[in-house]
């Protein structure tokens, strides 16, 4: 499809460059004064508000509660936990003063709340009877990155941080793949963006994590974005903590502990993924607006009339639809309702009256079809959003699986992640130093581990395998 928008870049010309315009051109987000901290503008956090509301009802048909912790954590509580510290030091953004005096000890605001939830189990669990915890909250954290991009990565972002405590490694673990399968799922029914699954190698996983698990999404450019983690703690943190319980066998034991995150990384992946030259390419389940209703000559009554009949009708039926009421020309709003994604457009004047009909237009294969008046309008436009949304994710799909690779010659992983990118599946021995050559040699970065393999060879050292794990370049 050519594009009609001078004011988005190509994808294939610039990447980058484009996944910026659709941001400013769909009114997503602006730049605020403060490098990395942007303003989500109305329509962009309409879109993490879907994502809120899904997830959030899932979180709460498996029990868990929302809570709210402090913004601010004692530089001291930070350091409790040796490898977290660790992990998270070099992007603290550090409080040092309040008002005019200075503080006692330096405050943290939190780049993710993990100690602040320990110690507030430590006080409130005392017995078997008080577990599980099942706690989540939605918030706000600041890193401070080096290098920005709207959604992807900012100084701060909105997200949500789940943090359970158990009597059982069982329990933990089960709650650790629940909660890895509901980002997964919500991904997939929601958002239309299928995901590679698997286990971080130890490089990679969450600082004080036992073992961390992520969803992978191949965006367009052949890159991959991690959209959501959930972490296996064990009982790490609650060692360093002291959190304890005592058991039904009258003794006093640590709990075991989990933790799970998604954030408006998930925005970026929908407009990567889905978004073509002329705009964002919403999924009909996800968009704010499913049905844009654009009537022709405005000032023509049977056309406002019906205008109104129609949006009235729709809503009614659930569907989220709008009338365009501006006085721009037909064709700049056709192109406004294209650059914001809207899956469904209804197009008609008065000589469409007049032939007792109505044109609905797919955003996310420019296809019209002509409908007529008599027809149950409410049908033909509840069936064509469930069209839209498995249209969009069979595509997705597809583009995923043709670029998933298999290959244990390093030169030609090399050359598949230079010239193609996705991810590549290789063997390796699973030590660090042949992970680090890879991402000093090529730039890419290991995934998700996908499954044991003792029979091949390590793709860079050619001592024996001991797994399969995914390569590709991200952002």
């Amino acid at each position: 499809m050519k594009n009609k928008n001078d004011a988005i870049t190509s994808r294939d010309v610039d990447f980058a460059k484009w996944y910026t315009d659709v941001c400013k051109k769909a009114e997503l987000m602006d730049y605020s004064s403060v490098k990395g901290f942007i303003i989500y503008r109305p329509y962009g956090y309409a879109l993490w508000e879907m994502i809120q509301k899904e997830l959030d009802k899932r979180f709460k048909e498996t029990n868990h509660q929302n809570v709210y912790m402090p913004m601010l954590i004692p530089e001291t509580l930070l350091k409790k936990e040796a490898d977290h510290v660790k992990g998270f030091a070099p992007e603290c953004a550090i409080v040092t003063k309040g008002g005019l005096d200075d503080l006692e000890e330096n405050l943290i605001i939190r780049p993710t709340s993990e100690t602040l939830f320990c110690e507030h189990y430590a006080k409130i669990v005392k017995s078997y009877r008080d577990l599980p915890k099942l706690y989540n909250q939605w918030c706000s954290v600041v890193r401070w990155e080096k290098t920005t991009r709207p959604f992807l990565r900012g100084s701060e972002f909105l997200w949500q941080e789940g943090h359970t405590v158990h009597a059982t490694e069982e329990e933990a673990r089960e709650e650790t793949i629940k909660m890895l399968n509901i980002y997964k799922d919500t991904c997939k029914e929601l958002m239309a963006l299928p995901m590679v699954t698997g286990l971080k190698t130890d490089k990679e996983k969450f600082a004080g994590a036992e073992e961390t698990y992520t969803i992978e999404a191949l965006m367009h450019d052949g890159k991959v974005l991690q959209s959501g983690t959930s972490h296996y703690f064990g009982q790490g943190f609650a060692k360093a903590f002291d959190m304890k319980f005592l058991d039904k066998d009258n003794k006093e034991k640590y709990v075991y502990q989990t933790s799970w995150g998604a954030s408006t990384r998930l925005i970026g992946a929908i407009i990567m993924v889905h978004g073509d030259d002329n705009g964002l390419v919403l999924p009909p389940r996800m968009a704010p607006i499913q049905v844009e209703i654009i009537p022709i000559k405005m000032e023509n009554e049977e056309v406002m009339k019906k205008a109104n009949e129609i949006n009235e009708l729709l809503k009614k039926n659930n569907v989220r639809s709008e009338i365009d009421f501006t006085d721009k020309t037909p064709g700049f709003k056709f192109n406004e309702a294209e650059v914001r994604g809207i899956p469904l457009r209804i197009e008609f004047g008065p000589k469409d009256l007049e032939n007792n009909q109505i044109i609905i237009a797919k955003r996310n294969d420019y296809t019209k079809q002509i409908i007529s008046l008599d027809s149950k309008i409410e049908e033909v436009v509840t069936n064509l959003l469930d069209q839209i949304q498995e249209e969009m994710y069979n595509k997705a799909l597809e583009h995923l699986n043709q670029n998933i690779f298999e290959t244990n010659n390093y030169s030609e992983l090399k050359e598949i992640l230079n010239t193609k990118g996705g991810f590549v599946k290789v063997p390796w021995c699973k030590e660090l130093e042949c992970e680090m050559k890879i991402k000093e040699d090529i730039g890419a970065t290991s995934r998700c581990i996908t499954n044991e393999n003792t029979k091949d060879k390590c793709i860079c050292c050619g001592k024996p395998s001991k797994v399969d794990v995914y390569f590709a370049k991200s952002y």
